[in-house]
């Protein structure tokens, strides 16, 4: 069977995609977690109080993989990669963060781990993009 390889945008988009569906999966997973509800409703999200700050740092978290999709397949290619390489090292140590003082390790570790990964995958796409001569 013939299987060309997908165009590296297509990649980064597929990868930002992934990455952000399982970013969120981690936040409403998270949900299920005994007490969680319970300090949302007190008014508090692991160590921060809910406020518009917080929920717009929150949106803005979620919302630049988001716009990386799109930003991926239409930018220029030099811009695209540039980007990429920036946004997907700045997300490593978000998502290492999420580990930090949480006592469900194993959620928390698998999903840093899983989103670390596909963020690898990015910075490794981006990296690698072939480059023809001028």
């Amino acid at each position: 069977m013939h299987d060309p390889p997908a165009p590296v945008r297509a990649r980064l988009a597929a990868a930002w995609a992934s990455f952000m569906f399982f970013y969120i999966y981690v936040d409403y997973l998270h949900l299920y977690k005994p007490g969680a509800v319970d300090d949302i409703l007190a008014g508090v999200v692991f160590e921060f109080d809910i406020s518009q700050t917080f929920v717009v740092t929150s949106l803005a978290l979620v919302g630049i993989p988001s716009l990386m999709i799109l930003l991926s397949t239409a930018l220029p290619a030099r811009a695209t990669r540039t980007l990429n390489l920036v946004v997907a090292a700045l997300y490593v140590p978000v998502s290492a963060f999420n580990v930090v003082g949480e006592w469900w390790i194993y959620f928390y570790g698998l999903g840093a781990l899983v989103e670390v990964i596909l963020l690898a995958y990015i910075l490794r796409s981006a990296w690698t993009w072939p480059r023809t001569a001028s």
